[in-house]
């Protein structure tokens, strides 16, 4: 007759009610690290000369990174927020339609063409073709593997804490 004896069982059982919470913790420790790095990536390389020069600095003033968590899982995002129009035709290109261009702040437009300074009540603009300048995808496509190491090692590390 073979007899079997196991012993331990209740200090696995616990290690396995306890990993869940310890697994959550690291995640979401580890998500707000991530998302810290990808923002700092997009703000401090991407729009600051890697893909777009700084103009007026309101695309990159309004990149922000965000964390949530529910019982479904942890959410990190990096993203614009607030009113940057043209934030996502230079993400993902695109084509503007033709309009017209008024002054706002002064009686006239004034701008330089053929090297002469002009000045205008109204310009027509036939509408430009922006090709695509990725700035938050070709971030996370850079940091692709160093997300998946650290993701990696907070589920080993969230293993042995538990």
């Amino acid at each position: 007759m073979l007899e079997l004896k196991l012993e331990g069982l209740e200090d696995v059982t616990a290690r396995l009610e306890a990993y869940p919470t310890a697994l959550s913790a690291e995640l979401d420790a580890e998500a707000t690290k991530l998302a810290g790095a990808l923002l700092d990536l997009v703000k401090d390389d991407k729009l600051s000369g890697a893909v777009l020069n700084i103009g007026s600095g309101a695309l990159r003033d309004s990149i922000v990174a965000s964390i949530s968590s529910d019982s479904a899982g942890i959410v990190a995002s990096v993203g614009s927020t607030g009113d940057v129009k043209y934030a996502a035709i230079q993400e993902y290109g695109g084509k503007t339609s033709a309009h017209e261009i008024l002054p706002v702040k002064a009686q006239a437009l004034a701008f330089v063409a053929g090297g002469a300074q002009r000045f205008a009540l109204r310009v027509d603009h036939p509408g430009s073709l922006i090709p695509e300048r990725s700035y938050l995808r070709s971030s996370l496509d850079d940091m692709e593997g160093q997300i998946l190491d650290a993701l990696a090692d907070a589920v080993a590390d969230a293993w042995e804490g538990a």
